[in-house]
């Protein structure tokens, strides 16, 4: 199937390449789904992605001296890319619900000096503590800076843009948009002023690349108690950056 230098063998079964290298799909896909917000399926990803691999397949051409894998990670990342493009792939009804968490993390913030409880949120939101966090876990917080807070684009251009610079390239996050200084030392200002816990979370998750299983071990939380604070530590950064 695939020699040791790296080539395709050119005597290898489609389906049996298909096979070996789904494996990477996969991992392309859940690597991308970190980055995306909690309505996007997973196994819509992957299900475009082995189409993906099919046409890597079908394109490959040895004489390149490109190796198989490289050449698939592109194609495969391209037809995600293309899926998340063409569909709704963000709800406007969880940014509507993220900027009202913002605005009562504001206000609460103005109000006692001081970064609000879980429970004073929901209490704010007009919601039970079970209730404000299962909004938590569905807005899933995985933007800093939502495609309608970026001037001078259109819809599409925009969404072009961000999923350019922040899903197509395995090493974004959503700290490489903040390229101005002054905006990077607000930011790390205001996570300074994060609960611990809430730190603790950004840093393993942004700094160390650890993903949601990974810090739930280390917190001994469940992750979707992981994904609520992540939401949460996003919602209080926004709102400080808003006012700043």
């Amino acid at each position: 199937m695939y020699t040791a230098t790296g080539r395709l063998d050119a005597q290898a079964k489609p389906d049996a390449v298909l096979r070996q290298y789904a494996p990477l799909v996969r991992r392309l896909a859940h690597q991308m789904i970190a980055k995306l917000p909690a309505n996007v399926e997973i196994d819509d990803l992957i299900q475009v992605g082995m189409i993906g691999l099919h046409d890597a397949l079908g394109r490959f051409d040895a004489a390149q001296g490109v190796q198989f894998e490289t050449f698939a990670t592109q194609r495969i990342r391209g037809a995600m890319l293309d899926e998340l493009r063409s569909g709704d792939w963000m709800s406007r009804g969880d940014r509507k619900q993220q900027r009202q968490i913002e605005a009562a993390v504001h206000k609460l913030e103005q109000q006692y000096g001081r970064a609000p409880a879980e429970s004073e949120i929901a209490k704010e939101m007009g919601l039970s503590l079970g209730d404000y966090q299962d909004v938590l876990t569905k807005v899933r917080g995985t933007q800093l800076v939502h495609l309608e807070d970026l001037g001078g684009r259109d819809a599409d251009s925009g969404a072009d843009d961000y999923l350019d610079r922040h899903v197509a390239d395995e090493s974004a996050n959503p700290l490489a948009m903040l390229n101005d200084r002054r905006m990077r030392e607000a930011l790390v200002d205001a996570i300074k002023l994060l609960p611990e816990r809430e730190q603790y979370v950004m840093s393993m998750y942004y700094e160390h690349d650890m993903n949601l299983k990974e810090i739930a071990a280390v917190l001994e939380v469940t992750e979707s108690r992981v994904c609520q604070l992540h939401s949460q530590s996003i919602a209080r950064l926004r709102a400080k950056l808003r006012a700043w």
